[in-house]
């Protein structure tokens, strides 16, 4: 037992500082060992509360009694519980583990606040399993990185305290405090492949080699370390490759950088902004349609919910959803922020002689409108009426874009491209009252 509370200790203490740790408690042996192997060591985190966080994925008959058998040990170790019930199932035709496993970290983020350290129970076989789960996937390095010891997560951070101890540490602690556990009769099943490596594969290969799963897990620490590796390239890459506008990547830059820093840096960057992660066959793609492309074109690669676009020198990652706002028009008396159709929300703020008028709040001729073609304003300071094309060019807006910016209308005449412009006469005078219209993503 003090070899797993020592080595918990000292992991705990490599982690950031939390107010709360939240440990994800499935009411299995290694979560419950988690749960009591932190209770026991509370002490030396006078300052951090403990919870339990159960996932109830209603697959299973005993789903329910497994729940109650998790609070009622959270209540013994005297701690805080709750479960949670997801739909387990998943769409048609996805992986049930997947589907499963998307559903506990939806949980666990939506449960996480500012500062938590989500606590999770895997291990040094658990770390094997998923090595070879993807090599098998044929993952790059990432991939073979496995699970994190330590990632930022949702408002906090999420840690696996446990994962340089093996399974059967974790049964010795389980054995010697008297723990009580579920058996979840789904962790039996060849149908999963981590079951069918665990139970099928693994075993057979011990004889040969019995110190397999440390030397995969000692492996994938070995591919983390060359993951971070390169992510500091990426990193000085995107530096070097900033595009014309914020979040670009430079063509030029691009194309002088050889085909695997190519890769690396696309593949950071699309991470970086939020986005899927293409396939090496789509990211060939990317590298040979759009990349390569001419710099007059306008090619698109796209996958998932995420599209890569290039617009003269820069390339661009979008979301490749439909645009809800097209068509759009909402009357606004400026009064009060005012929300699109996507989500985004347009901020009033209110400064001496800059932004619009506001003798404009409470017309009932204000709107926001989208782009449709034809359109035309002055923008301020400028001596004539100029077409909204030519602007979106000379602003280097590329097309794709151009029908998401919203405009404010006063009756029939554009008074603002909002990020871009206001339009003459609709700016406020050095001695008027303004407002400021910002949009907020």
């Amino acid at each position: 037992m003090d070899l797993l509370l020592n080595t918990l200790l000292a992991q705990l203490k490599q982690f950031p500082p939390a107010r709360h740790y939240r440990v994800a408690y499935s009411g299995g042996c290694d979560s419950h060992v988690l749960l009591h192997a932190l209770v026991a060591i509370q002490d030396q985190f006078p300052a951090t509360t403990i919870s339990a966080l159960h996932v109830n994925h209603g697959l299973a008959e005993e789903a329910d009694r497994w729940a109650a058998h998790c609070e009622q040990v959270a209540a013994g170790l005297g701690v805080a519980f709750q479960a949670v019930p997801v739909d387990g199932l998943g769409e048609a035709g996805e992986s049930p583990e997947a589907a499963a496993r998307q559903a506990r970290y939806h949980v666990f983020a939506q449960q996480m606040a500012e500062g938590d350290g989500l606590l999770l129970a895997h291990h040094e076989d658990d770390q094997a399993e998923t090595l070879l789960l993807q090599l098998f996937r044929g993952a790059g390095v990432r991939g073979l990185a496995a699970m994190p010891e330590h990632a930022v997560f949702a408002k906090g951070w999420l840690g696996r305290p446990l994962l340089g101890l093996s399974r059967q540490h974790l049964r010795d602690y389980a054995k010697a405090a008297g723990l009580n556990w579920i058996e979840d009769p789904g962790n039996q099943s060849p149908d999963f492949d981590r079951n069918f490596l665990r139970h099928d594969i693994i075993p057979d290969l011990l004889p040969r080699w019995p110190a397999l799963t440390r030397t995969l897990a000692r492996a994938a620490r070995h591919q983390s370390a060359a993951s971070r590796l390169l992510d500091e390239q990426a990193a000085a890459d995107l530096q070097a490759a900033q595009g014309s506008r914020t979040g670009c990547l430079s063509m030029g830059v691009l194309n002088t950088l050889s085909r695997e820093r190519q890769d690396n840096l696309l593949r950071y960057w699309i991470r970086q902004q939020g986005g899927s992660m293409p396939s090496s066959v789509q990211l060939q793609r990317v590298r040979n349609e759009v990349v390569s492309a001419r710099e007059d074109a306008q090619p698109q690669v796209g996958w998932a919910d995420s599209m890569v676009r290039r617009y003269r020198d820069d390339l661009y990652l979008v979301s490749a959803k439909s645009d809800q706002n097209k068509g759009e028009f909402l009357s606004w008396d400026l009064k009060m922020e005012r929300y699109l159709a996507d989500g985004r929300c347009l901020k009033l703020e209110r400064r001496p002689g800059a932004g619009l008028k506001a003798s404009l709040q409470g017309r009932t001729d204000v709107s926001v409108r989208f782009r449709k073609g034809g359109e035309v304003c002055r923008p301020l300071g400028r001596k004539q009426t100029h077409r909204l094309k030519t602007l979106w060019q000379e602003w280097r807006v590329p097309p794709w874009q151009r029908h998401k910016i919203p405009l404010i209308y006063v009756g029939e005449e554009i008074a603002q491209v909002v990020g871009y412009c206001i339009c003459e006469p609709w700016q406020a005078n050095a001695d008027e009252a303004g407002l400021i219209i910002t949009e907020q993503v």
